[in-house]
């Protein structure tokens, strides 16, 4: 038995909550990680989990030698990045998910200049607007646009998105271009709905001007909850849609969405970096989050 193989396969297993999750993310069987675990207990001679046909739990011997364990894999791994030199050259795997569009659109042109920098450093790239559990899907960061909800992660500030609300010409032609916000209210006109990650509802928009703020509660055709899908909403003429400038800015260079109210301002939107609390910060994630925060001052 590796001591350090067995060490990681438990730290996965009381993270993921179950052995199969753990061996997905370690990339193992099912049956390597229950070995590696049952080598460890009784090499110890301690049992560290209760195992039922329903649920995994950890004993207290367990739960003490879980926070030893995740202290020593840290340090081994600072120890290791030293003496390679992964200071001035980190490498190995990093998982992160991040917003479809974001990727599309800024993060994924923009990683040749980070590979250049950093080549040695390897991404699994989640593409979602989802809810990801960080610890049970083994995710090393995440990056939201609105605050970070679930106090129990570290959230790091790495931006601000402008936000700015548009329709399609197509749009215009049925129904004439809004003069106001207040217009979007209980007439014809419609926006296209996106839905909450963590509400499961539609947001109203906020808006001011000067002194002026409103929230705007209006009628939809469609509500999505996925930024490509809510930008192409817009532009099929579903209705006035309020998104990333970021997102409209080469749409609306072509004439294909129009900028709308723009004597109002919607709050930026605050983008996040998140990480468990106790997911060490290795050398790899601290230059991904920097060059991150470099990305969004562009």
């Amino acid at each position: 038995m590796d001591r350090f193989d067995a060490m990681r396969a438990f730290a996965r297993v009381v993270e993921a909550g179950s052995f199969t999750k753990a061996a997905q993310t370690q990339h193992m069987s099912r049956t390597t990680v229950t070995q590696l675990v049952q080598q460890l207990e009784a090499r110890l001679r301690v049992k560290l989990l209760h195992r039922t046909t329903r649920k995994l739990g950890v004993t207290p011997d367990g739960a003490v030698y879980y926070e030893r364990v995740i202290r020593l894999l840290a340090d081994m791994d600072d120890a290791e990045t030293s003496l390679s030199n992964a200071a001035i050259t980190p490498r190995g795997r990093l998982r992160v998910d991040v917003p479809s569009p974001l990727a599309r659109l800024i993060l994924v042109p923009a990683l040749p200049t980070f590979h250049a920098r950093y080549p040695d450093i390897q991404f699994d790239m989640g593409v979602s607007d989802r809810v990801v559990d960080l610890i049970g899907d083994n995710v090393d960061c995440v990056l939201r646009g609105g605050e970070i909800k679930d106090q129990s992660l570290i959230a790091r500030h790495v931006g601000n998105l402008p936000i700015g609300a548009y329709v399609a010409p197509s749009y215009v032609e049925r129904l004439g271009i809004p003069a106001h916000p207040r217009e979007l209210e209980n007439t014809d006109h419609r926006i296209v709905g996106f839905l909450s990650s963590r509400t499961g509802r539609v947001d109203p928009l906020a808006l001011h001007c000067g002194s002026e703020r409103i929230e705007i509660k209006s009628s939809y055709v469609l509500a999505v909850d996925d930024g490509n899908a809510y930008l192409e909403a817009g532009l099929a003429g579903l209705g006035v849609i309020a998104l990333p400038r970021y997102m409209a800015a080469a749409h609306q260079a072509r004439g294909a969405l129009i900028p709308l109210f723009e004597q109002w301002r919607f709050n930026p939107m605050p983008l996040y970096l998140a990480f468990p609390p106790n997911r060490h910060v290795s050398v790899k994630l601290r230059v991904f989050v920097d060059w991150i925060i470099e990305l969004m001052q562009q």
